[in-house]
């Protein structure tokens, strides 16, 4: 059990750097799974302090976890509040242009 809190202790503190977050989470868009995502924008949030992330984005906190669960399924609006709070921004380009 302690290596698994000491990975999970490592992986927090590597999220609070905005670009490993960044790969993290578009790694896990890779998956194509909604949940795996999801769970990611948790450790993401959770590295940032998920007080701190309610309070930046107007939502409870049970609502913010509920929101990065597994099922979670954020409308819109929700969703860039909480990527503006962690300092990222969601885009879309184009399949030609992926790498």
């Amino acid at each position: 059990m302690m290596a698994i809190a000491n990975y999970q202790e490592g992986l927090l503190e590597r999220l609070k750097d905005s670009g490993y977050a960044t790969e993290y989470l578009n790694e896990a868009l890779k998956e194509e799974s909604q949940e795996v995502f999801m769970l990611a924008l948790r450790d993401v949030a959770k590295a940032r302090g998920i007080s701190l992330v309610a309070k930046e984005t107007d939502l409870n906190r049970e609502t913010l976890y509920r929101m990065l669960s597994e099922k979670g399924n954020p409308n819109l609006s929700s969703l860039n509040k909480l990527l503006n709070s962690l300092g990222l921004i969601l885009t879309i380009r184009s399949k030609e242009n992926a790498a």
